[in-house]
């Protein structure tokens, strides 16, 4: 997984550093091991152009939202302890954007990546890693936007697994 790709033509370069790598590898050890070459989406540019991503090369795409979540509303993670307590209890905020998605603006760049990734590659896996893979109304939200895949803390995970359930019931019993 290829981190904060910005561009196609650094994605393809990474891509042939991985593969030439493999390659030498596999040779030396005689050993194959079957893999996918993907990359983290979590600066809003990879997001707008993610079709262009995916026809570079990318076989997954992994959202990072939290990072995603910092370049979007702008927050630099070592100051927003500072003021996200007085923009949440003053209503500035509804949610703490690290912890609860905030759809209309994050997940709008989520949903338009997945369109876009999808439309130039349709085998494309999309998943997310972060916290909001273990918050219920994110989980919910990813479901609705069709990834493949949440991970989140450990501690998380049976809160994922209930919240996932509830969103394909919900889903079939057309709510």
């Amino acid at each position: 997984m290829v981190p904060l790709v910005g561009t196609t033509t650094e994605l393809t370069h990474q891509i042939q550093m991985i593969r030439t790598t493999a390659a030498e590898v596999f040779e030396s050890t005689e050993i194959v091991v079957n893999y996918r070459v993907g990359t983290m989406i979590e600066i809003p540019r990879a997001a707008l152009v993610s079709d262009q991503i995916a026809s570079a090369g990318a076989e997954f795409f992994s959202f990072g939202t939290n990072d995603l979540t910092q370049m979007t509303f702008g927050y630099s993670r070592d100051d927003v302890s500072k003021f996200l307590p007085t923009y949440l209890e003053q209503g500035i905020l509804k949610h703490d954007p690290f912890q609860v998605l905030d759809q209309e603006g994050v997940g709008q760049l989520i949903e338009m990546s997945v369109k876009k990734g999808r439309s130039a590659r349709p085998d494309l896996k999309i998943g997310i890693c972060g916290e909001h893979g273990g918050d219920p109304s994110s989980v919910d939200f990813f479901h609705r936007t069709r990834l493949d895949y949440v991970s989140c803390s450990p501690f998380r995970v049976p809160i994922a697994r209930l919240a996932a359930a509830q969103a394909a019931l919900k889903e079939k019993n057309g709510k």
